[in-house]
């Protein structure tokens, strides 16, 4: 495990204005590296420390799971992410998204009201679950690759994500994720690559299937 915090894949300020600096900036020195120290301090000096994220979390419980579950989605986060995103994804992956939800708005609708429909803190992802593309949510630090799903992309719902950019217009958020920050490379990759898989473990996710 390596436990120091990753530089992010862009600089601070690149996904202003739809993102400011001073919101993600306190988002990963204030949220990500404080969930990344304290795993740290959790387990830094044991044999498990010497696992990988992915182990941790198919064989940690209670706290260490939460923690490194928050460490492993929000590098997930800033991967999903890019300045200048957006737009209309390529093919295959709008094929994919197309047999899916019946077309790329279809997704883009069910990624609307999922986020929308959410209670408290979370996140809303894109994953591949048995051959097949869903969109799902998930509360607190439960995670999609617990599940056996492969997660595509994924947007944080809890407000320190956006509060400072939206206040609790959760749907501007989302709505601007998806027309100008989405990394479609970056969801397309997963795709093709079939991210590994934890074992799955029995946690409840609020789970829409696709037209």
């Amino acid at each position: 495990m390596d436990f120091a915090l990753r530089p992010l894949p862009y600089p601070v300020n690149a996904l202003e204005p739809y993102v400011g600096a001073e919101t993600l900036r306190l988002h990963r020195e204030q949220h990500h590296a404080v969930y990344l120290h304290q795993l740290e301090r959790r387990i830094g000096r044991s044999p498990r420390s010497a696992d990988s994220l992915p182990t941790i979390l198919a064989t940690a419980t209670g706290s260490v799971f939460e923690l490194a579950a928050q460490v492993w989605s929000h590098e997930f986060l800033w991967q999903s992410m890019k300045p200048r995103g957006g737009g209309h994804p390529g093919a295959p992956l709008a094929g994919a998204l197309v047999r899916s939800f019946g077309s790329v708005d279809g997704f883009r609708r069910l990624f609307r009201m999922e986020a929308a429909e959410h209670f408290g803190a979370g996140w809303v992802w894109l994953v591949v679950d048995r051959g097949r593309l869903r969109v799902i949510t998930t509360g607190n630090g439960e995670l999609p690759l617990t599940r056996g799903q492969a997660a595509l992309v994924a947007l944080d719902l809890w407000e320190h994500a956006y509060y400072l950019d939206y206040r609790n217009e959760r749907k501007r958020y989302v709505e601007a994720f998806l027309e100008h920050l989405i990394d479609w490379d970056f969801v397309a990759a997963n795709l093709e690559a079939e991210p590994p898989r934890a074992p799955a473990r029995a946690q409840p996710a609020c789970e829409v299937e696709g037209a």
